[in-house]
């Protein structure tokens, strides 16, 4: 039976309805049996476990090799391609499967190349001398810029007199001014072209040179060689830097073998050894 009262709500007038009694309950979850092995791992292995294990990355093996200890380490990628081993099963599917990765090793007495094939570059002499000779008058060029644009006269340069002046080996008497430089050479060493340039004298000279070779490179630029014992070029030949032009000796005004070596510019000599 139920009563209304004065706001419109029904009450029940009859006998209370029971209540069911409480029952205590408890809900047994599944145990987690991979929760203990996650625990265990170090948080960059358990993203680097999910990259693998989501298709989403591929593990990359880097060894070293120097100790004989091969060390592995996967890394995610950022692109979807998968790798595959020998036996087509994907990288992932060997990661979820608990398969180790793949070592890459080698034996402790193994050897690492690091050497790198040698670069060589072929310098120019003679350019940089005819690049040099055209771009200024013979006669403004500085020290600085000749030295090393010509080539040694003799396969091994022993200094013996200077040029300029000195006394005299001939009379002893001061003053005496010496054109060329000297070279320690014993008689029938082989004496070189300076650079390429055209014979323009072969023969006896009058002034003391004894055997004289001439050779003309341009611009006018010349080199003499004196004393020689013989030489083996003509007036108008070519001759290239380095080939043999003549064998030391000692004549003329020459008190032993030696090479006298000069260098002229525009017709003075000038200190070879600002040219060597």
């Amino acid at each position: 039976m139920t009563s209304q009262n004065v706001r419109g709500r029904r009450r029940a007038t009859g006998p209370a309805v029971e209540l069911r009694p409480a029952r205590a309950t408890m809900e047994v979850r599944p145990r987690d049996t991979e929760r203990q092995v996650r625990r265990r791992k170090s948080p960059l292995r358990q993203v680097a476990d999910f990259a693998a294990a989501s298709g989403v990355g591929q593990k990359a093996g880097v060894a070293l090799a120097a100790t004989g200890l091969a060390l592995t380490v996967g890394l995610p990628a950022t692109s979807p391609v998968m790798a595959t081993s020998e036996s087509g099963q994907s990288e992932s599917a060997l990661a979820v499967s608990g398969g180790s990765q793949p070592e890459v090793s080698a034996a402790a007495s193994a050897k690492i190349d690091f050497s790198r094939a040698a670069v060589a570059t072929a310098a120019d002499p003679d350019g940089k001398l005819k690049q040099l000779l055209s771009a200024q008058s013979v006669g403004s060029i500085q020290r600085a810029s000749s030295v090393g644009t010509l080539a040694s006269p003799l396969d091994s340069l022993v200094t013996a007199s200077p040029f300029g002046y000195r006394v005299s080996p001939l009379t002893g008497g001061t003053g005496d001014f010496h054109r060329g430089q000297d070279f320690v050479a014993q008689c029938g060493t082989a004496v070189h072209a300076a650079a390429t340039g055209k014979v323009t004298f072969a023969g006896w000279h009058e002034y003391g040179g004894g055997n004289r070779v001439v050779v003309d490179h341009g611009n006018g630029l010349e080199t003499t060689y004196n004393h020689l014992s013989s030489f083996n070029v003509k007036v108008g030949q070519t001759v290239t830097r380095g080939d043999t032009v003549a064998l030391s000796g000692t004549t003329g005004a020459s008190t032993g073998c030696h090479l006298h070596f000069e260098v002229q510019v525009n017709g003075e000599v000038v200190d070879p050894m600002g040219w060597l």
